[in-house]
């Protein structure tokens, strides 16, 4: 007998699915036998899509953290999603912290470690040469080898002050004695330029707010992309979104989609501020935008699922396969007209929205405001 089973659940392709849990992994997919049974059955009937737990790799969730804070499960299970990366809230001065709290949530916590030591305790936390200790964060990464899963610099002219590019040589730096950790790179205002920057990047890095609308864009005056990001993204360089407040341009994204520069992970960069009065709300708002402006909803789920953990390093997370942890993500596509917004005062019409109805983390189901209601759910 299984733990769970999901009856027909509807992927991102349309096909239907049945799913058996056990002991917190997936234990066999595909159609299954009438006579199978299970502790708990979760009958969907082609009306439910189900797809890997969704993993938001971008987001800060420290909770005390004084500049940006969430909950870790307000925007992970409470949000249908299973796995949330904190991308740079903590350095190696906090990140034990963040760690003990992180451990006693239901959402699988992870962080970037930021490579200040003092996280985000203020905006500019890369301005002080002093506060960049490659030491201080290999034995943090040492401390925490299965809770840091990367490590985040933010290469903005109000981050790093009078040190240009130097924080982000240090950032390399440390990625090559740990192992080459995935490296996130924040790009925002000038200087350092965006040139610059990727020239340094590749294999292993991330470029997040990578559809911004700030002159240090990622597309040329002409909506052609530079050249030093093409080249960039020859030698691995994956662009992540990183929504934000103020990082995410509808004109941005059409044009580079419309060139099939598509993202590779699709990341909200929430916290509690641009969760409650917006344009983030949640992950799946997120995702939603980019059904409005033309990606395919397989698209778009890859990009949180099989997209993010690879890009991020996260085994066992990501595909829908035997043996795999029982993260899931359960949800409808609501048809009806929606105004979507970006963060340069531009608004989409579009027809479809993501509902988060439940999540599934390890087999252990937790269901959002949505899915409390829901048929489906009833037991």
């Amino acid at each position: 007998m299984y733990d769970i089973i999901i009856r027909a659940g509807r992927q991102g392709n349309g096909q239907l699915i049945d799913i058996a849990i056990q002991d917190g992994k997936i234990a066999a997919l595909g159609q299954l036998p009438v006579a199978a049974e299970a502790k708990r059955t979760l009958t969907l009937a082609g009306q439910v899509h189900v797809s890997a737990g969704w993993i938001d790799g971008h987001t800060h969730c420290y909770p005390t953290s004084p500049i940006y804070q969430d909950e870790p499960d307000k925007v992970g299970v409470e949000s249908g999603v299973t796995t949330v990366i904190d991308a740079g809230s903590t350095g190696a001065d906090d990140v034990d912290d963040f760690q003990r709290l992180a451990a006693g949530c239901k959402t699988r916590v992870h962080a970037l470690l930021n490579i200040s030591r003092i996280g985000l305790l203020r905006q500019n936390e890369l301005a002080n040469p002093a506060d960049i200790d490659p030491a201080l964060a290999r034995a943090a990464i040492r401390r925490h080898p299965s809770f840091i899963v990367g490590i985040k610099a933010r290469m903005s002219g109000s981050v790093v002050g009078e040190n240009g590019l130097q924080p982000l040589r240090v950032a390399k730096q440390i990625q090559r004695d740990n192992g080459q950790l995935p490296l996130m790179v924040h790009v925002g205002n000038t200087p350092p330029d965006l040139d610059e920057i990727v020239a340094l990047l590749g294999e292993g890095d991330l470029l997040t707010h990578c559809f911004n609308g700030k002159p240090n864009r990622i597309l040329t005056p002409a909506g052609e992309l530079r050249v030093a990001v093409r080249d960039a993204m020859q030698r691995g360089l994956r662009l992540d979104i990183g929504h934000g407040g103020a990082s995410f341009s509808f004109e941005v994204a059409e044009t580079a989609i419309r060139q099939g520069i598509l993202p590779h992970t699709i990341s909200s960069d929430i916290y509690c501020k641009n969760r409650i009065k917006g344009p983030v709300y949640s992950l799946a708002h997120v995702m939603s935008k980019f059904l409005a402006i033309g990606m395919t909803l397989e698209q778009v789920i890859a990009c949180v699922t099989s997209h993010a953990a690879d890009a991020l390093r996260l085994p066992g997370k990501g595909r829908l396969e035997v043996g795999a942890d029982a993260d899931l993500t359960l949800f409808e596509v609501m048809s009806g007209p929606t105004l979507f917004t970006d963060t340069e005062a531009e608004s989409r019409h579009g027809d479809r929205q993501l509902r988060p109805l439940a999540a599934l983390v390890g087999g252990d189901l937790v269901l959002t405001q949505y899915g409390q209601s829901h048929h489906a759910f009833r037991v």
